[in-house]
Order: C-alpha cells, then sequence, then structure tokens
C-alpha cells in the first residue's frame, strides 16, 4: 500500500506518520521510486503499537525509541524486550527521604517478591513504588496488609493477563498487547474494585 493507503487504514494522519518515518520509530517503506515506497502489515503494525504506547501508556517520544529499538533488536529476548516496555510504563516516583522507615518498606517488598517466588530484578521500578506506597500508607495511619493482594495479582498474570501476550507472534504485537493490557486492564480492574465496593457496603449496611 501507498503511505496515502497506510495512513487511511491505520487512522494516522499522513504527517504523523511521516514524522515517524523521520525519527526512526517507523520503518521505512520499500523503495518502489524515487518518489514512491511500498508500506505493508509491519507498518499497520508498528503504528498500532506507537499509538498504544503514545496514547495509552502517555510515553514520551524519547521513551517510546528505547522501546522500538528493544523490538527491532532480534538478539534480545522476548522477556528483556518487555521488560523495556514495562519499566518505561512505570510512573516517576519522588525518592523518599533514606532511613529505617524506609528501609522496612524496602524489606517488606523484598519478602513480597521472595515469598512468591517471583523472578524480578533488585532495581525494577515497582519494588521502589511499592515501597513509596506502603510508606505513604503508613505515614496516614494505616497498617497495610498486602499479603490478600498480592495472592490476587499472582493468580491474576498467571492464569489470565499473560495468556493475553502473543509471545511467539511478532515482537511488536507483544509489546502491544503488554502495553494495553497493563494500562487498560489496571484501570478496568480498579473501577471493578470500586463497585464491588459499593455493592459490599449496600450489602452490609443497607436496613
Amino acid at each position: 500500500m501507498r503511505i496515502s493507503e497506510l495512513s487511511a487504514e491505520s487512522g494516522v494522519a499522513l504527517p504523523t506518520v511521516k514524522y515517524y518515518l523521520r525519527e526512526g520509530l517507523l520503518h521505512p517503506g520499500e523503495q518502489r521510486s524515487a518518489t514512491r515506497a511500498d508500506y505493508d502489515d509491519t507498518h499497520l503494525r508498528r503504528l498500532r503499537l506507537i499509538r498504544a504506547l503514545l496514547e495509552v501508556g502517555k510515553l514520551p517520544v524519547a521513551s517510546i525509541k528505547k522501546i522500538i529499538e528493544a523490538v527491532d533488536d532480534e538478539s534480545l529476548p522476548v522477556h528483556t524486550m518487555l521488560g523495556t516496555a514495562h519499566y518505561a510504563l512505570a510512573p516517576e516516583v519522588a525518592p523518599a527521604e533514606p532511613g529505617d522507615e524506609l528501609e522496612a518498606a524496602r524489606a517488606e517488598v523484598d519478602r513480597v517478591v521472595a515469598g512468591h517466588g517471583w523472578q524480578v530484578l533488585p532495581d525494577a521500578p515497582p519494588r521502589a513504588e511499592l515501597a513509596e506506597i506502603l510508606l505513604r500508607m503508613r505515614s496516614l495511619g494505616m497498617t497495610p496488609d498486602l499479603a490478600p493482594y498480592a495472592e490476587a495479582a499472582d493468580r491474576l498474570v498467571r492464569e489470565v493477563e499473560m495468556a493475553t501476550i502473543p509471545f511467539d507472534g511478532p515482537r511488536d504485537a507483544a509489546v502491544e498487547a503488554l502495553v494495553l493490557g497493563t494500562v487498560l486492564y489496571g484501570k478496568a480492574f480498579d473501577a471493578l474494585r470500586r463497585l464491588a465496593q459499593e455493592s459490599e457496603s449496600a450489602r452490609r449496611l443497607a436496613r
């Protein structure tokens, strides 16, 4: 297909497609002449990935470039490639003041990870994020119990979420599925919890 057809098929404006080509986010088409190149399904799939990273993941172009580089580097294992995308989705966390409370929160996170046998890198962003959340909860007088949440997350990821990622398919399709699943299903789960909370409140308190 021509670039105009690629734009129409993908729903991405033509100037934006050209911008992605200039920035190296989208690989070049097959050159047919000095003024024409042909594009195929790999370009459509890449545009879907870029849109997912931009519109759903809310990632800056610099982060998207790193993910695209990981997708295109066939020497990288799929696990490493997915990790590049996963870590890019992690929110920015302002570092807490070092001290005994922070170390205790980090130790608790370590226990949760070890207790479930999770294979997680020591510098994984969610470790720091979870430690910060624990600190905030305790500063508000809460006594957090992560056990039931960790068990639910473990079961949900093992039995449902990982089954939606096409590990054996195109690399960019696997990253797109990870991004969409992590962000959108995460938001859907939060909404479902709020619905369940309202229902349980009505069950317990309604006369």
